[in-house]
């Protein structure tokens, strides 16, 4: 989890924007995702996500990602299957529009998930904090919680695996084919995640303070973040985007 939203050095073009672009364009493809009905247009979109992902040179790890999200998207699909009960019936209990249902909530949830995921690994955690207070003149105290959210969500996941690996050196089996069983298993490691994440919160906060946290404001960064004509492009170009989804 940690390479796969990891920042990405790279010289390519979506590289190159300006953290304010980057982020509109996950924001107006996650606008097209949630707002399209269309089973083509959502499948356009997942075919955009790959693609600006290849073009920002980090193929292999959109690719691994999106297998991550099949492994959750089919839990997700059955459960669709299940519990839409409308339409034709296919086979069994499956219906025509059960499926059709199924594939637009694992078709968004993929087509969100994605351009946010590749804005993490084409951009600087430090940029968007200061991009966010210089541009968009977002007050530093939530840029800083925003940006800090996203960084420590690999963080979290890697320390959540390494107490199951903990346990599992214990004799704790998690190769347990019943869901229920597994989930039973699992529970209980939220206990020291969230100890080590109120400690870690703790140690952050005490850092921020030392290094004059509450003293920052929208003058203090040194770094300037100017729009170019490929920002304004790409501006353009996913407005373009997001209000093809919302009218189809």
């Amino acid at each position: 989890m940690r390479n796969l939203l990891d920042y990405q050095e790279g010289g390519t073009v979506l590289h190159h924007l300006n953290p304010i672009a980057k982020l509109f364009i996950a924001i107006a493809i996650c606008i097209a995702a949630f707002a399209a009905r269309s089973l083509v247009l959502l499948a356009a979109l997942l075919v955009l996500d790959i693609a600006l992902g290849f073009a920002a040179g980090n193929g292999k790890n959109t690719l691994a990602l999106v297998k991550s999200l099949g492994i959750v998207s089919i839990f997700l699909f059955a459960l669709q299957l299940l519990f839409v009960r409308s339409g034709t019936p296919v086979l069994l209990f499956v219906t025509d529009e059960g499926l059709r249902v199924a594939a637009t909530v694992v078709l968004k949830i993929v087509d969100a998930t994605l351009p946010l995921a590749l804005m993490l690994q084409i951009t600087r955690f430090n940029d968007l904090t200061n991009a966010l207070v210089s541009v968009v003149h977002l007050p530093y105290k939530y840029a800083f919680t925003i940006t800090t959210a996203m960084r420590f969500v690999p963080v979290f996941a890697d320390e959540m695996a390494g107490i199951m690996e903990a346990q599992t050196a214990r004799g704790v089996e998690f190769d347990e084919k019943n869901a229920l069983a597994k989930v039973k298993l699992i529970l209980p490691l939220c206990v020291p995640l969230l100890i080590s994440s109120v400690r870690r919160s703790e140690q952050i906060a005490m850092a921020a303070e030392v290094r004059g946290f509450n003293l920052r404001s929208r003058v203090s960064a040194y770094k300037r973040y100017p729009f170019a004509a490929a920002d304004f492009a790409a501006f353009a170009v996913f407005a373009l985007v997001a209000a093809v989804g919302v009218v189809f």
